[in-house]
């Protein structure tokens, strides 16, 4: 069974930095694709990172970029998100999601919730001003 743990979240002034971890279990090998959503309070869930299976590039939201960074220890079958210079807005529920098979699936869209199958439980990040 794939298994996602999120890890990480937590209160914050403006400014600040979290670190979050996805921990994956339930499957192997390296044919897979980590995706970053959130979804603040009466919003819909939004992409915050993920692996284009056009050209495998790691992407990040607009609202993101040049503040999070996307890592990952294989060794761990760990995914990080870094998150600097945190702002109010931020504040959400994040979420990392697989897609499992992404080879041999061929192409997807991955900033589409629907494209992923198993989800982790989430870890809330508040970002106070």
């Amino acid at each position: 069974e794939v298994q996602l743990v999120e890890s990480g979240g937590g209160l914050v002034q403006a400014g600040g930095s979290l670190r979050l971890s996805c921990a994956a279990s339930g499957f192997t090998g390296d044919d897979y694709a980590i995706g970053w959503f959130r979804q603040a309070p009466g919003k819909e869930r939004e992409g915050v990172s993920c692996i284009s299976s056009v050209t495998s590039g790691l992407y990040y939201a607009d609202s993101v970029k040049g503040r999070f960074t996307v890592s990952s220890d294989t060794a761990k079958n760990t995914v990080y998100l870094q998150m600097n210079s945190l702002k109010p807005e931020d504040t959400a529920v994040y979420y990392c999601a697989v897609r499992v098979g992404v080879r041999r699936r061929g192409n997807y869209f991955c900033w589409s919730v629907y494209e992923y199958d198993s989800w982790g439980q989430g870890t809330q990040v508040t970002v106070s001003s």
